[in-house]
């Protein structure tokens, strides 16, 4: 998907934004809903488990949410949506909320109900959910500031059709919505597992938008190459299985933070699916929420805007621990080696059907930050990183974009 096709620029969502929150936003915002709050994919599905509304009582017992910080995430419209989706796509979405059901031709075209994107009580406004705030939360930053959006980061979504667990894009979306402010230097970075195949995509032939994405390699959805770069304006990291703090500390060093250097981003975009923990069941890798919070804190002073967004994670204590330390890295604070009895009741209140949720250790309920997980640099590391800086991009100028 080239970006000349996508549609022009919609009417953004409208909220009714505090007086304090305009223009500069001087505190890290958070933009969170109460539709994640038993809204299940199925059962059986990874995503049976609560994330995002675990993550926000997590924040809200620790007692780092001012009352000024927070905002209910909007909804998009459907106008909102074909900014980047068709509207042939976003019509039959809406159709399977409405009836809970999916024609063959859709499922077959759309992929709605199929591939392991179930159709579900929420399965249009969830979705839209999580687009509205990303959306709203690249107009907070117009003028600058950090916003968290745990609901966003949806990053396989096609213009078209649903895929790995997503069925919009709303980093595409939002990426967007800065882009439309006059933007030309943006860097989205991706710590998912899985590779941003979605946003990479999306921005194949912009070089406004550098995308970054550090993935385990031969994993679904078996993109994100070394080689694979987008025109020279995206960079992909497949790691090894097994990748833990010291290697992804050597890669902050040695890749990202240099790349960021180089190209002097006006906006940053990360990604933080929680699915390289070392417990999530979705992939090999060995890495701690330390490493989230490392590269994180690294990253956020490199650029006026920021928007952290969440993504994958399926293991519900080790999400909620997450992204709850990474809000408690935007603002400063430091998470105690023993989180209080109110934090703790809503880890322990969490249940999870698979083996290891059967008997989870106990730091799983009484801490947020994990215990470091280092180890020895391997050289494909080592190798990854110095071929990751080879024929970079000029740096740090405004690009002409030409137009049909």
């Amino acid at each position: 998907m080239t970006l000349w096709r996508m549609r022009p620029a919609r009417p953004a969502v409208q909220t009714r934004l505090r007086p304090h929150n305009r223009g500069v936003t001087t505190r890290p915002l958070l933009i969170g809903s109460e539709i994640y709050r038993g809204s299940t994919y199925g059962p059986k599905h990874p995503l049976a488990i609560p994330r995002v509304s675990t993550t926000l009582d997590l924040i809200r017992a620790m007692g780092w949410l001012a009352p000024v910080q927070y905002l209910d995430s909007p909804r998009a419209t459907p106008a909102d949506l074909t900014r980047f989706h068709t509207p042939g796509y976003i019509a039959a979405l809406m159709q399977a909320e409405a009836t809970q059901r999916v024609d063959p031709a859709h499922r077959e075209r759309f992929r709605i109900g199929a591939d392991g994107n179930p159709v579900f009580r929420e399965v249009f406004s969830r979705p839209a959910t999580g687009a509205g705030g990303v959306m709203l939360a690249a107009r907070l930053t117009a003028e600058g500031g950090v916003v968290h959006v745990p609901g966003g980061g949806t990053h396989h979504g096609m213009p078209d059709r649903a895929s790995g667990f997503c069925y919009l894009n709303d980093a595409v979306l939002g990426l967007l919505a800065w882009l439309d402010q006059g933007l030309t230097r943006i860097l989205y970075l991706d710590l998912d597992a899985h590779h941003g195949d979605g946003v990479e995509a999306a921005f194949a032939d912009d070089p406004r938008v550098f995308t970054l994405s550090i993935h385990e390699a031969n994993r679904w959805p078996h993109t994100g190459r070394a080689e694979d770069r987008a025109g020279g304006h995206a960079r992909n990291l497949p790691v090894p299985e097994g990748t833990h703090d010291s290697e992804a500390d050597f890669l902050l060093r040695h890749a990202i933070l240099p790349i960021i250097r180089h190209l002097r981003p006006q906006a940053i975009m990360v990604q933080a699916g929680a699915d390289s923990v070392a417990e999530d069941p979705l992939s090999r890798l060995a890495l701690s929420n330390a490493a989230y919070r490392a590269t994180l804190a690294a990253v956020m002073g490199q650029a006026p805007r920021l928007i952290l967004l969440g993504g994958g994670g399926y293991n519900p204590w080790s999400v909620a621990r997450c992204w709850a330390g990474l809000w408690a890295t935007l603002n400063g604070l430091a998470i105690p080696p023993r989180i209080p009895p109110a934090a703790e009741a809503v880890l322990r209140a969490l249940t999870w059907c698979r083996a290891a949720g059967r008997n989870p250790p106990e730091h799983w309920f009484t801490t947020i930050a994990d215990e470091p997980r280092p180890g020895p640099v391997r050289p494909e590391i080592r190798a990854l990183a110095a071929r990751t800086l080879d024929a970079l991009p000029e740096a740090g100028l405004p690009v002409a974009v030409s137009t049909p």
